[in-house]
């Protein structure tokens, strides 16, 4: 096991107070079992490929896709990117997923939605993402590939208001969203959008800052079963993305 990945104690204990109790016969290792989901998920393994060093391969899939369900993975994530207090500036920002065609092989049940879509890069999913000045995500959103930049701004928008100033592209240019954000007591810093009639003036020196959101789903990307989508179900990607974004920004030693 020297030459696996495995977590240490202490980051173990950073995200064990949000897993579910165990009722009935103890759960296997914990420590094993997380850290197997994340070496796969990581390096883009069919569950069945898992080295052997982490135990049987139905473990960690079952572990994974329960656990998902229940939004544990999610949950996880968003305790760990809560920070009390104001921020002095936030980024927003979205990026496409590419999805292999078996994560939309089988029809549809229910209701919910896979969060895939069409477009000309052919199928796509859509993280939109907000970060903190450092460039580690604090709210992560999936949609469908061809949702607009505009559909995640206006659900993330409630989001936005612990902070002083808000960096986004030109793409969020849009007169609303620019008022509510004003009416938030944000700042926005958004370069004007080249067919505006009045040029807006924005701070172009805090604007150099928005390449730490572009290094943030740089680093997220990097994981293989991240960067092409295999899940059909969009909570169990979530999931990964969640686990992903956890490990990279919060667990470092």
């Amino acid at each position: 096991m020297s030459d696996m990945f495995l977590l240490t104690p202490q980051q173990l204990n950073r995200i064990k107070p949000y897993f579910p109790l165990s009722h009935g016969i103890p759960r296997v290792d914990d420590r094993r079992v997380i850290s197997g989901i994340i070496y796969v998920i990581r390096y883009g393994l069919q569950w069945k490929d898992a080295p052997k060093a982490y135990g049987p391969h139905k473990t960690l899939y079952n572990r994974f896709v329960r656990w998902s369900r229940a939004g544990i993975f999610n949950k996880i994530f968003r305790e760990l990117a809560r920070q009390p207090g104001p921020r002095d500036c936030l980024m927003i920002d979205a990026t496409y997923l590419k999805t292999h065609r078996t994560a939309a092989s089988l029809l549809q049940k229910g209701g919910a939605s896979r969060c895939i879509g069409r477009t000309k890069g052919g199928l796509n999913s859509k993280l939109h993402a907000v970060c903190d000045d450092t460039g580690r995500p604090i709210h992560l959103l999936l949609t469908a590939g061809p949702t607009s930049d505009y559909t995640g701004a206006r659900c993330l928008l409630p989001s936005l208001s612990n902070t002083k100033h808000l960096i986004a592209d030109r793409g969020y240019d849009a007169d609303w969203f620019i008022t509510a954000l004003k009416k938030q007591g944000v700042t926005p810093c958004i370069p004007p959008r080249k067919n505006r009639t009045t040029r807006r003036r924005y701070n172009k020196s805090l604007y150099k800052q928005r390449h730490n959101i572009e290094i943030m789903f740089g680093r997220i990307k990097d994981w293989r079963r991240i960067a092409l989508r295999y899940d059909r179900c969009a909570h169990t990607f979530f999931s990964a993305i969640c686990l992903a974004a956890t490990a990279i920004f919060y667990l470092k030693e």
